[in-house]
C-alpha cells in the first residue's frame, strides 16, 4: 500500500530521471532508504503492538482502613477528654459542696458558742445585779416579833396575800418589812392593815396567808427589818 511518503519518493525519482541530475538521484536514494525504514518499523509494530498502560479507578482498602483507624483514635481521644473534663467538674462541685457544708457547720458551731456565751454573760449580769441589789439594800432591824396568821379572803377582805397587819404606830401603812424566820426562811411583806390586837401587842404581826399554807404551830417568832 503506497503512502503519501511513497508517492513523494516516486515523484522525486521521476524528476531525477528526467533531468539526469545526480543530486536528485542521491535524494531519491535517501528517501527510498528512509521509506524502507518506515515500512520496517510499521511491520514491527504490527507484529509487536505496544502495550498501553491503563489505570482502573478503585478503592484503596489499606488507605481507607488507615483513615478509619485514625478517625476512631480521634473519637476515642475526644471522648476521653470529655470524660476527664466531666470528672474534673464533678470533683470541683463536690469539693465546693463539702466546703460549703463545713462552712455552714462552723458557722452553726460559732453561733451556738456565741449564744452560750451570751447566755452565760446574761446570767452573770443578772446574778451580779441581784448581788448588787442585795448589797445595796438597806434594812433597819426592829427586833423580834410574834407572828400570827389570817386568811383575808375568809374575812371577806380584798387586800390579798402580800400584806401584813401591824401596829401602825410602829409600822405605818406602806412600810416594807423583811421577815426572817428561825429556820432562815425570808418573807417580804408590806403593812396594809391593822387590828385590835395591835393596840396591846405592838410587837406582833398578823401575816396574810391562805389557810392551807398557815403553819401548824399557829404562832411563830421572827426577826423583823424595815427595808429602805
Amino acid at each position: 500500500m503506497a503512502s503519501n511518503h511513497s508517492q513523494k519518493v516516486e515523484a522525486i525519482a521521476d524528476h531525477a530521471d528526467a533531468d539526469n541530475d545526480s543530486s536528485h538521484v542521491n535524494a531519491k536514494s535517501i528517501v527510498l532508504s528512509n521509506e524502507a525504514k518506515v515500512e520496517q518499523a510499521n511491520a514491527h509494530s504490527l507484529i509487536n503492538p505496544k502495550k498501553e498502560i491503563t489505570f482502573t479507578v478503585g478503592t484503596n482498602d489499606i488507605a481507607e482502613a488507615a483513615h478509619q483507624i485514625a478517625d476512631q483514635k480521634a473519637a476515642a481521644a475526644k471522648a476521653a477528654e470529655e470524660q476527664a473534663a466531666a470528672e474534673q467538674a464533678a470533683a470541683e462541685q463536690a469539693a465546693a459542696e463539702q466546703a460549703a457544708a463545713e462552712k455552714a457547720q462552723q458557722e452553726a458551731q460559732q453561733a451556738a458558742q456565741n449564744a452560750a456565751a451570751a447566755s452565760a454573760a446574761s446570767a452573770a449580769s443578772a446574778s451580779s445585779s441581784a448581788a448588787t441589789t442585795a448589797s445595796t439594800e438597806t434594812t433597819t432591824n426592829k427586833g423580834t416579833f410574834k407572828l400570827s396568821f389570817y386568811d383575808p379572803s375568809v374575812l371577806g377582805s380584798g387586800l390579798g396575800y402580800g400584806g401584813v397587819a401591824a401596829n401602825l404606830s410602829v409600822f405605818p401603812k406602806g412600810t416594807r418589812l423583811k421577815i426572817t424566820l428561825s429556820d432562815g426562811t425570808v418573807w417580804y411583806r408590806t403593812v396594809n392593815d391593822t387590828g385590835s390586837f395591835a393596840a396591846g401587842n405592838p410587837y406582833q404581826l398578823d401575816v396574810a396567808m391562805p389557810n392551807s399554807q398557815i403553819p401548824s404551830a399557829g404562832v411563830l417568832t421572827a426577826t423583823v427589818e424595815v427595808v429602805g
